[in-house]
């Protein structure tokens, strides 16, 4: 049931994506906002942001996406956007096993910045890929696992499970606004079954 005008308060949380060079934070943000993919997407320089509001369980939640750039000059100022955020979307190439590797640094900073309050979702792009794959699902899962973080793969060419990130994040802050309850072991999700890319290699997980 849909709450009234008036019960229905706009939510607004802070997003910031992580993540090494040409990973494809931005394209990930531009599926997202767009719903569309650049073949020539430049590199990201310093921080951008963008907003969106989504209707999620009767509520609107305003979502504040800041992509931050890869590079090494840049990650100085990385922290202060990373302070005020209720979510960290680490992302990483899973045809870069490196990115995959650089990954447990970048969530070591988000808890260092903002220590357990925060929602942090690992991600693994470019599933499109699958003949360069050198991450496997079950790698990404496990670390999720080690790591206690959400877990999702995505393509931001292909459109697979841009949707399903943000609406898992949308609903993840919405569960921190609620009294908070037992906290339950890693999962697999389903998949949407409107997904069309790399179905075989999908891979979902929330703790």
């Amino acid at each position: 049931m849909s709450l009234k005008q008036n019960e229905n308060p706009r939510l607004r949380f802070k997003l910031v994506f992580l993540g090494e060079q040409s990973v494809g934070k931005t394209s990930l943000v531009t599926r997202f906002m767009y719903d569309s993919f650049d073949n020539t997407c430049q590199a990201t320089i310093g921080i951008d942001f963008l907003s969106k509001s989504i209707d999620l369980e009767g509520r609107t939640v305003h979502l504040q996406i800041w992509d931050t750039a890869g590079q090494e000059r840049f990650r100085s100022i990385i922290p202060n956007y990373i302070r005020d955020s209720k979510v960290a979307v680490v992302v990483y190439d899973v045809t870069n096993s490196t990115s995959f590797q650089q990954t447990s640094r970048w969530i070591e900073q988000v808890r260092s910045e903002r220590g357990s309050d925060v929602i942090i979702m690992l991600a693994g792009n470019k599933t499109d890929l699958v003949d360069r794959r050198q991450v496997s699902t079950g790698e990404g899962i496990q670390k999720a696992k080690d790591l206690n973080v959400m877990f999702i793969e995505t393509s931001g060419k292909a459109g697979y499970n841009i949707k399903q990130l943000f609406q898992q994040v949308a609903s993840a802050l919405l569960g921190m606004e609620q009294p908070k309850v037992t906290d339950s072991p890693v999962k697999l999700l389903p998949s949407s079954s409107t997904d069309k890319a790399n179905t075989d290699n999908q891979g979902f997980c929330q703790c």
